[in-house]
């Protein structure tokens, strides 16, 4: 049997075992505060940076009116910090009354008249992170009414302050009470992200049935080396992780934080590139009321949208590891389409990586490549040599229109093998006549 067909089977397993709210059935998209904006309460010195009503609202404005919402990103999501520090009489959660003097459902009000959605943020400890009430397993179900009631669409369930058996309990009971409001709410579990990531603490099967998303690893910095060890350990770990991922399902790499001050312009094409290639969630942390025309392009690019929001919704995988430096990623679309990417790992200069489709495992035909950056569109023959010059920390990523479905592959090839051990042949000797 093909490989193909093996992953398009996991593809409808997943249809039947998600968490049966019909939400996100393509990854969600949006802005969301944390790694831009942090825990910043100083309206006082800084009312225009400080989490409050007025920054979620500026956001939105953005979203709503610079293109970012008829692209689907339509999430506005609240972070950590914007709670009071006590409960109201009832024992409900409230919002610091300085910073969102108008309250949370006022908010989400505002959202939603603009077509947006708005995601809030709890935790399922004591506290959470930063300190502020928590969720205690007592508090679930009274907490999950309050967001219903505010008319919330999303929430971000994280976890510390809380220990394993806590967890065991309440990321469940969570979405049980989330589902016994009646509102579809969204739901992001960080529960794996506080296991280790991986089987056998982390039960992906449950998972799938109880959350919309989940957070797997390590929050991201504002840096390229924090967006490679994410990358690296999402690969390294891509055959646990496809199968967990799915329509309803999906893997969180965390935010993107292309438009901050960490990444450079090739560094963030990569990450938009490999975030569309995992089917991951597009939550943009920055700042849209300054960030810079290159960013918004990037964020912006339709092609790469549309490879992320793929129906599909089949997790891509690293195909090789070049000693080169290079590489080689692939997703399977819709339409018997397909994404290639080539990554460089290299820092000194741009490297011309020469392969073929065929090597790369696809089937005899002839196919249309559009690159998704450069607007550039050829057509190739599975047999026809190329060149690709991929710039340091750099990609190239192509959408490819399919005539055929991919060879299978060998078992060695599907965990990963290097280039080389696959019959690469005396590629030095070859003539390409497709540079691009």
């Amino acid at each position: 049997m093909h490989w193909t067909v093996l992953v398009l089977a996991s593809g409808l397993l997943v249809v039947t075992v998600a968490l049966d709210n019909g939400l996100m059935r393509t990854p969600p998209m949006g802005w969301l505060a944390w790694e831009r904006f942090r825990c910043n309460t100083d309206c006082e010195h800084d009312p225009k940076n400080c989490i409050s009503e007025n920054l979620f609202t500026d956001m939105a404005d953005r979203l709503a009116e610079d293109g970012w919402r008829e692209l689907g990103y339509v999430y506005i999501s609240i972070d950590d910090c914007w709670a009071s520090m006590q409960r109201d009489e009832q024992g409900r959660l409230q919002a610091d009354p300085k910073r969102f003097p108008r309250g949370i459902h006022r908010l989400s009000r505002y959202m939603h008249d603009r077509g947006l959605k708005l995601g809030i943020y709890g935790d399922m400890g004591t506290h959470t992170c930063g300190g502020y009430p928590g969720t205690p397993l007592d508090k679930i179900e009274v907490d999950a009414q309050t967001f219903a009631d505010w008319e919330v669409d999303m929430l971000k369930f994280d976890g510390c302050y809380s220990n394993t058996s806590e967890q065991e309990q309440g990321y469940p009971r969570m979405s049980k009470a989330l589902n016994a409001t009646g509102r579809p709410i969204g739901y992001s579990c960080s529960w794996p992200a506080y296991q280790g990531g991986l089987p056998p603490q982390v039960n992906y099967s449950l998972l799938a049935k109880i959350c919309n998303l989940w957070r797997n690893y390590n929050d991201i910095q504002d840096s390229w080396d924090s967006v490679l060890k994410i990358v690296d350990w999402f690969f390294d770990n891509q055959e646990v992780l496809i199968a967990a991922a799915g329509p309803g399902r999906w893997n969180d790499p965390d935010m993107l934080i292309i438009g901050d001050f960490g990444l450079s312009m090739e560094q963030s094409r990569s990450q938009m590139a490999l975030w569309a290639i995992m089917a991951a969630p597009l939550f943009m942390s920055n700042d849209l009321r300054t960030i810079n025309s290159g960013a918004r392009s990037i964020l912006q690019n339709k092609m790469a949208i549309s490879i992320n929001q793929d129906p599909l919704g089949l997790q891509g995988r690293r195909l090789l590891k070049e000693k080169s430096g290079i590489e080689v990623f692939w997703r399977p679309l819709s339409n018997e389409a397909s994404a290639l990417l080539f990554f460089s790992r290299r820092n000194d200069m741009p490297y011309r990586y020469q392969t073929s489709l065929s090597k790369l495992n696809y089937t005899m035909g002839i196919y249309k490549v559009s690159d998704v950056f450069s607007g550039k569109s050829v057509t190739l023959k599975d047999s026809s040599s190329f060149v690709v010059s991929v710039n340091p920390t750099g990609v190239v990523m192509w959408y490819i229109s399919a005539p055929a479905k991919p060879r299978p592959l060998t078992h060695q090839f599907s965990r990963g093998g290097r280039f080389e051990e696959f019959g690469r042949g005396d590629l030095a000797n070859a003539i390409p006549p497709v540079f691009l």
